[in-house]
């Protein structure tokens, strides 16, 4: 195998296919990036056994061929020479990589020992305009768990159903669901996408124009420009959202999100580094007190609101509450509440899809 082609081009392309390459594994090969030379085309591809990435960018192909190559070192070397055109080929030593009067050569693997990647993805789809997806994903994927105990809330839930979609996500502390239209489908559709998958897609698309996402067998393919993306899905039970969300309030909160989202944060300064990031509302008519202690100090500031029902003492995790605040796509803010253990909601004042719930945090005293 030998190829030239820019170290720019060949650099963002390895940056984006290695986000794929597993970061700790027993298994040598997916940690590489397999690399194709063929025609005037080269073909980058790594998979850690959950998600795949491939991207195809010219080059001007000498010999056709292919090999693996350590993922990070190539990317970090490649990376290194984006201001020149670089020349790889194989050799008995493994890949030369030659810059300028320069050579330096990687020890590779064998490119029939990578593990072969189903492209044949396609019975099931749905498209959705680009904005609208990158938006979702957005609103939803920070509320996704990040630990292993209960696999399936580490993706998001999609349900489709004609052109309504219902994104969901949950880590069992906090819920986001958001809800958006499809511009069209093959059907009802209900699957759960990996968060990491979700990420990486959000990070390719720009905000122009429509996307296809495919699924298929319990994988799921998203095609950007030059760049693939296949993920597996995550298979199992997931949380029905109408079954945890409460339908009435006994206390109603309406407040402007910018000034709530401020005071969050600079509440959330003192208590950085806290386990449970506790910040207290002691809601009365007319304001909500916001309070925050730690060992290097306190904040106490009133945030002014409108308050329908039951006065209220309640707390909280400060990030939850900033997140989902933020993440609305309102100027002002309704909290509904019932009791200080009971879970509460935020939603746009003027409803627009979107819901985010929170759990409190009991209190001695």
């Amino acid at each position: 195998m030998k190829f030239i082609c820019e170290g720019l081009d060949l650099s963002e392309a390895l940056l984006r296919v290695s986000k794929a390459c597993a970061a700790r594994t027993t298994i040598a090969i997916l940690e590489c990036i397999k690399v194709s030379a063929h025609n005037d085309e080269l073909t980058l591809l790594a998979s850690d056994g959950e998600l795949s990435i491939e991207k195809v960018i010219k080059a001007d192909v000498l010999e056709e061929g292919e090999v693996c190559v350590p993922g990070k070192t190539f990317t970090d070397f490649i990376n290194k020479l984006t201001d020149t055109s670089v020349t790889c080929r194989t050799k008995e030593s493994g890949l030369e990589i030659a810059y300028g009067d320069n050579a330096t050569s990687l020890q590779v693997l064998p490119a029939e020992d990578f593990p072969h990647i189903d492209r044949n993805i396609g019975e099931n789809s749905f498209v959705i305009e680009k904005k609208v997806f990158k938006d979702v994903i957005a609103r939803t994927v920070f509320c996704c768990a990040q630990d292993d105990s209960r696999p399936i809330l580490k993706g998001c839930l999609f349900d489709i159903e004609g052109e309504e979609l219902t994104v969901t996500a949950l880590d069992g502390f906090r819920m986001a669901v958001v809800k958006e239209k499809t511009l069209s489908g093959s059907g009802k559709l209900r699957i759960v996408c990996p968060a990491r998958t979700l990420n990486e897609i959000a990070r390719m698309i720009d905000d122009e124009g429509e996307i296809t996402v495919f699924v298929q067998n319990g994988m799921m393919m998203v095609r950007v420009d030059n760049t693939t993306v296949m993920s597996r899905l995550y298979q199992g039970e997931f949380i029905n959202y109408k079954d945890i969300t409460p339908t009435v309030a006994e206390t109603e909160v309406f407040v402007k999100k910018e000034e709530l989202s401020e005071s969050l944060d600079r509440a959330g300064i003192l208590i950085r580094g806290d386990k449970n990031s506790l910040v207290v509302f002691d809601i009365r008519p007319g304001s909500i007190k916001i309070t925050s202690n730690s060992e290097i100090g306190n904040v106490s500031e009133n945030v002014p609101c409108e308050l329908k029902g039951r006065e209220l003492r309640i707390a909280m995790n400060s990030k939850y509450i900033l997140e989902s605040a933020k993440a609305i796509r309102s100027d002002d803010i309704k909290i509904r509440f019932n009791s200080p253990i009971s879970p509460f909601v935020l939603t746009a004042s003027q409803e627009d899809g979107s819901l985010y719930l929170i759990l409190p945090v009991r209190t001695n005293g």
